[in-house]
């Protein structure tokens, strides 16, 4: 036992102190992380720096384009294209309400009362990601076709003069509105709310909500107090994977709707690839990606959370 208590013996006097273990691998997690940089540098950066330099050039497709700054592009596309604008963003907060109220109950089913359910609702939340966008969206053509069993309940209910006076359909008719755009980008978005709700759910702790219950908190209480603030970081998460795609689509306005519920993804859409006007659409991106990341960053901060799921 005194030889491994005893202090190592003193050095000589002008003896050079002994150098540190050298580290290996310290550089091991750089070397990691080249891929995705590189990644990100070829297909992210680049080509938003090509976008940048083609949103202020002037020129036709024929003569071609130079980059002559001309950041007038901005305004004239901003000030000819402000209401798909508006519209997109109506649109996607629209469905992202509908997600939040349908896919928050069934994230909390999933999370605390399925049992052994939960992976088989589980497989049947993600079961829609099996087929293609563009199938699942054609798919309601279909359910919403006038005349069909939808339009006829909705008919009965009364729903159509609901949605007729808040301008979201036009008589009977269901397909070529806002309603049926509405109805796309909730279907096709709703796992993406669902998933880090259930995530954020199942993280909390069931004793939390014996103790509230223990401290004679109503059930509503417990959810009011416990565990909606618990799964803030999922409803900011899915709310964001939600919106921020839902605002840029154009699948659904195309193929569900009509002229008149165009959004600005269709606009881009055309001026890449029918009109060729390739600044004007350069700069619809970045004003679209623009708004998309302000009201994003006002949203995070009014929040109250940056613990994202």
């Amino acid at each position: 036992m005194s030889t491994l208590t005893e202090a190592p013996p003193p050095l000589a006097p002008g003896a050079p102190a002994p150098r540190p273990p050298k580290r290996r691998g310290r550089f091991t997690p750089y070397w990691l992380l080249l891929p995705g940089i590189l990644w990100l540098v070829v297909f992210f950066a680049l080509p938003m720096i090509y976008q940048a330099s083609t949103s202020v050039q002037t020129g036709s497709l024929e003569q071609g384009y130079k980059v002559t700054w001309h950041f007038a592009t901005y305004w004239d596309a901003l000030s000819a294209y402000w209401p798909q604008f508006v519209r997109s963003v109506l649109y996607a907060g629209t469905a992202t309400i509908l997600c939040l109220l349908l896919g928050y109950p069934l994230a909390y089913l999933i999370a605390f009362r399925a049992g052994r359910w939960k992976n088989l609702i589980m497989i049947l939340v993600i079961a829609p990601f099996f087929t293609s966008f563009l199938i699942r969206t054609l798919a309601w053509k279909t359910i919403l076709a006038d005349g069909g069993p939808v339009v006829g309940a909705l008919n009965t209910l009364h729903v159509l003069d609901v949605t007729n006076w808040l301008g979201m359909t036009a008589g009977d008719r269901v397909l070529a509105t806002p309603l049926a755009v509405v109805c796309g980008l909730t279907y096709n978005f709703l796992p993406f709310m669902i998933l880090p709700l259930y995530t954020s759910l199942e993280r909390i702790d069931g004793r939390l909500h014996e103790a509230a219950g223990d401290l004679y908190a109503r059930p509503w209480t417990t959810f009011r107090k416990v565990t909606f603030p618990l799964s803030m970081p999922g409803v900011v998460s899915g709310t964001l994977l939600t919106f921020i795609p839902a605002a840029g689509d154009y699948v659904n306005a195309d193929l569900l709707g009509s002229t008149d519920t165009r959004m600005v993804g269709n606009v881009i859409q055309t001026q890449f690839l029918r009109v060729l006007d390739y600044p004007t659409a350069a700069a619809l991106s970045f004003i679209l990606m623009a708004a998309i990341l302000l009201m994003v960053t006002l949203y995070i901060r009014r929040s109250g959370t940056e613990d994202l799921v």
